[in-house]
């Protein structure tokens, strides 16, 4: 018996299976999730121990890596048909679509139950809920159908720092809204971008995102509202007393930023884009985010 196993175990890390199965769970986006959720705990009026919070933000990122997983299972036919994700583990044939899905599905209970016992219902629930969310709502149902499908399902994007706050807070407050809104609002102009110089790959696979229904400039111009959105976005932490003017003068300054540099995407030749500027918004969307969150803690410490 105990041979069986260790040949088992032993095909498995020649296999590299152990590799591939993480990479099912998309690391970089459970590296938003882990620092997100983790502001969100340490934010919070109520303290939670040490070994308390690490656990905590760790199930909350492997339930966003089940979610992962799941999305690609669900999608892999889609993925081997872009250059953007045909390089995935079942595009490339290391994993199949069954251990994907059963896979995600563990992860996903294993997850869920976990958080309950260690923590309590309601950041087991909203788990859950952002799990559900982006697999069913986000996946299966609206990436296909709608050009507006980032958009609704950024909702389960923007959900780790409130479940951060349950953790800590076993509640759910204007200040964990104002986590959510500032991710919410972001996730838009920050995937359309993307979406501007990956539009043939979009095209090829079928997903209507906004370039492919509505054409170049009115995806330009869903980027600027989206990005002026941010600046209502931003001061309502401030608005409820939440964050100070530390927070609000940094997080403007980068915020007008970003504003301008949408601009510039929207101002360029009607029906076409400069690709610079769109990757370039596309990758200073993520330094923003991330500063951002950032700037909370700083304000936390002040």
């Amino acid at each position: 018996m105990a041979t069986t196993y260790s040949k088992v175990k032993k095909s498995y890390y020649e296999l590299g299976i152990i590799p591939e199965l993480l990479k099912l769970m998309k690391p970089r986006v459970m590296s938003l999730v882990i620092f997100t959720c983790a502001v969100g705990l340490l934010t919070a009026p109520t303290s939670v121990s040490f070994q308390q919070s690490v656990i905590g933000i760790l199930i909350v990122a492997f339930g966003a890596g089940a979610a992962g997983a799941l999305n690609m299972w669900y999608e892999a036919d889609l993925d081997k048909l872009m250059t953007r994700t045909c390089l995935r583990p079942i595009p490339r044939g290391k994993l199949n679509r069954n251990q994907a899905l059963y896979f995600g599905t563990s992860m996903a209970v294993v997850s869920v139950v976990s958080l309950y016992f260690i923590t309590n219902a309601l950041s087991a629930s909203l788990l859950l809920f952002t799990i559900l969310f982006y697999v069913f709502v986000y996946t299966i149902w609206l990436k296909r159908k709608t050009p507006q499908n980032i958009v609704i399902g950024g909702a389960s994007g923007a959900l780790p720092p409130v479940i951060g706050w349950a953790i800590a807070t076993n509640s759910i407050s204007l200040e964990s809204i104002a986590f959510f809104l500032i991710i919410f609002f972001w996730t838009p102009s920050h995937f359309w971008a993307l979406s501007l110089y990956k539009a043939d790959d979009y095209k090829k696979a079928g997903i209507p995102m906004l370039p492919v229904t509505n054409g170049i400039q009115d995806t330009k111009k869903n980027i600027l509202i989206y990005s002026l959105l941010m600046i209502p976005t931003i001061v309502f932490p401030y608005y409820i007393g939440f964050v100070g003017e530390v927070f609000l003068t940094l997080s403007l300054l980068l915020t007008f930023y970003y504003n301008l540099i949408c601009y510039q995407l929207y101002n360029y030749k009607v029906g076409k884009f400069n690709i610079k500027k769109a990757k370039h918004i596309f990758s200073y969307s993520i330094i923003y985010l991330f500063l951002i969150f950032v700037f909370f803690l700083v304000d936390k410490v002040l």
